[in-house]
């Protein structure tokens, strides 16, 4: 796939976008969940190796590939690995899946109601890097948690600065403005984001396109003006902690909204598994997503 392909599969593919993009701070509770303890590993090369087993064994399942999964994030050390004796995204690639990579060095602690991301001083070289082995475009979190606007407003502010330098490098940015589910001003939230993002979408320089991850929204179809603006490629849901059954019903409740799971993906899989019934319970969770993503539910007005 060259870049014009992997964006017209981006835009219009029936499918969703896988994320593996599990860092350093989430990767033990990622393999206790495929049934790797803490006393596997001894170290974070050890941990980072057994993980990136997982992923690698993910990605040469039979089932994954771009008929149904039409894109995958990474985390960077991912990126740099190897699979089936290639480098990650052109192993990705070659499976007619389009790679991204996470970018963020985590967040900030909490002020205003949201947590910034950390500073990236180094994502210019990073950028490069990644362009270098054929990535796509990045993946970058945030995390609101209560609906204050300033807050909001700076998470908004802070990702499309973060994204207008993705695309100064070639590459398009999934900007990722998490919303707190369990916030208990959730739906105040929500709606105050939807605002500054369309005032922050339509000021933006240029006419370069930009994906959004977003929580799935309390009230469906909220985000329809976003799925319609024309400066958006994409808008792809998280679980957000919801288990994959919930979360691919409420998805199924968003026109125009295609999922990008992580855990909501991975919940079933377990290292001990054959690779027959790995493969299998790899392939039920995808049917399942890949449905949620391309087969929306009525919605009474």
């Amino acid at each position: 796939m060259n870049i014009a392909e992997m964006t017209a599969k981006i835009a219009e593919g029936n499918g969703f976008i896988a994320a593996l993009d599990q860092s350093g701070g989430s990767t033990p509770k990622a393999l206790k969940g495929y049934g790797i303890e803490a006393d596997a590993f001894s170290n974070d090369d050890e941990m980072f190796a057994l993980i990136h087993d997982m992923r690698s064994r993910i990605i040469t399942s039979p089932c994954f590939n771009g008929e149904r999964v039409i894109g995958a994030i990474l985390f960077e050390r991912t990126m740099d690995g190897q699979v089936d004796g290639k480098p990650t995204p052109q192993a990705l690639i070659e499976r007619g899946v389009v790679p991204f990579i996470k970018i963020d060095k985590g967040l900030e602690d909490e002020a205003n109601g949201v947590q910034l991301m950390k500073p990236m001083p180094d994502l210019d070289a990073l950028l490069v890097k990644a362009k270098g082995l054929g990535v796509f475009g990045t993946k970058e979190r945030s995390v609101i948690n209560l609906a204050n606007r300033e807050g909001i407003a700076a998470i908004v502010a802070q990702q499309v600065e973060v994204g207008l330098q993705v695309l100064s490098h070639g590459l398009v940015p999934m900007l990722e403005p998490e919303l707190n589910i369990k916030s208990p001003q959730r739906a105040e939230a929500e709606v105050i984001l939807l605002d500054e993002l369309l005032k922050a979408l339509d000021a933006m320089p240029g006419d370069d396109k930009v994906m959004l991850k977003l929580s799935i929204p309390q009230k469906s179809g909220l985000f329809d003006p976003l799925v319609d603006h024309p400066r958006v490629l994409r808008v792809v849901a998280l679980s957000g902690g919801y288990a994959r059954p919930e979360a691919c019903a409420e998805l199924a409740k968003n026109r125009g909204m295609i999922a990008s799971f992580s855990r909501a993906l991975l919940e079933d899989l377990r290292h001990q598994m054959s690779d027959e019934e790995f493969n299998g319970s790899l392939s039920g969770a995808i049917d399942e997503i890949h449905a949620a993503s391309t087969t929306k539910t009525s919605v009474p007005a």
